[in-house]
């Protein structure tokens, strides 16, 4: 048996958990209660609960929802915990919003059928919120993605959401499919694995499972290093992170028919169990292991909304990144040992491969390609040295 405030904690650190540097106000709401609490960094503030559940709603409200907006008008205008909440992110937490955000998903026609990190801006989930809030759900389109039994909770779930939007004026809302269960295993960890990156650790779950060689994809994370920090490319601490991720995952659909390693890597890594990962994190990884197979040639047929997942620049970056792993592995083969005993980086504005050695037999027509095509990305001309 849980308290609320145990409950607003336990909720606020399965959000911890599985959303990466979470900021701002995390609420779950259930049948009976909706627990509040600030979050920033690894650790969770002083936690509330209220009555503002569904069933309770409805209880209190007699199905009325114009009362039950007058209660939940009062209750929520009496919180100061919502007033943190300005310019950061809500962290809606519990079914029945995950619920509303499975019907928002289905009516934009969203690409990307995965509810953990699913955001949207404040503004357009209040004008959702309050189009829910309003109507016959049944007449709603694409209700039948709801289950049953939660359609008549939804005006109430929409109402407490619109409200919580319209007193903490967060910058977006975020969904996440962590909540008191994932709180109170991670509460159980030891610091020290709570301190692990999860989405690192899942990327070299997935490398130590399915590439040919996991200790390669860790010395791509440092031969890439190596690159990008003589390329002259900005790199923010997120964008670091997401590259390791990738280096991680550029080999893990090698076992597919050559033809659809590209097309395979994208679906898996798309639809994967990550956690500490927004959508376009997501799709960032996904394209960039999909050009590591495949080239830079995008194709059309492979959810083309994938792409308006991520900005110009991330896209821009997934198509380097792309075309350095390519290099790399054609390079290597997948073998360890290799790729710590060549360069790749930017010198005297050119793009050279270093090769020396033994490794100067590779200095063929179809490496030399490979650095062009990278070359070309960064604006720079290439060059094999070997020695």
């Amino acid at each position: 048996m849980l308290s609320g405030v145990r409950e607003a904690e336990l909720t606020a650190l399965g959000v911890i958990s599985g959303v990466h540097q979470a900021d701002g106000v995390v609420g779950d709401l259930g049948g009976g209660s909706l627990e509040l609490v600030d979050v920033h960094g690894a650790r969770p503030r002083h936690g509330l609960t209220r009555p503002l559940g569904g069933l309770a709603l409805a209880d209190i409200s007699a199905k009325s929802i114009k009362k039950a907006e007058k209660f939940v008008r009062k209750i929520l205008g009496e919180l100061p915990v919502l007033a943190g909440c300005e310019d950061r992110s809500f962290y809606a937490v519990g079914g029945t919003w995950r619920a509303l955000a499975r019907l928002h998903m289905w009516q934009t026609g969203y690409p990307l059928h995965v509810m953990h990190g699913y955001a949207v801006s404040a503004d357009e989930a209040l004008e959702f919120a309050r189009l829910v809030r309003r109507v016959d759900v049944e007449s709603l389109a694409k209700i039948e993605v709801v289950n049953d039994a939660r359609r008549p909770l939804l005006p109430y779930a929409a109402l407490v959401l619109e409200h919580i939007l319209r007193i903490g004026r967060p910058r977006r809302v975020m969904f996440s499919a962590f909540g008191v269960r994932e709180g109170l295993l991670y509460s159980l960890l030891k610091e020290k694995e709570k301190g692990k990156d999860a989405l690192i650790e899942t990327a070299r779950g997935l490398n130590m499972l399915r590439s040919r060689s996991p200790r390669q994809g860790e010395e791509m994370i440092e031969w890439t290093d190596r690159f990008l920090a003589s390329s002259g490319l900005e790199e923010t601490a997120e964008e670091r992170r997401l590259r390791h991720a990738a280096c991680l995952l550029a080999d893990i659909g090698w076992r597919a028919h050559p033809d659809y390693r590209g097309e395979q890597s994208l679906n898996v890594i798309a639809h994967a169990g990550f956690s500490a990962v927004d959508h376009p994190g997501r799709a960032y990884l996904a394209l960039a292991i999909f050009f590591r197979h495949v080239g830079l040639v995008m194709d059309d047929e492979l959810s083309p909304r994938l792409r308006e997942l991520t900005s110009t620049r991330m896209l821009d970056r997934a198509r380097v990144l792309g075309a350095a792993l390519r290099l790399g592995f054609v390079v290597c083969a997948a073998m360890p040992g290799v790729l710590p005993r060549t360069i790749l980086a930017v010198e005297r504005h050119r793009l050279a491969l270093h090769l020396p050695g033994q490794f100067g037999a590779l200095a063929g027509d179809r490496v030399f390609g490979r650095l062009r095509t990278l070359a070309r990305l960064i604006g720079r001309e290439p060059v094999i040295l070997l020695g």
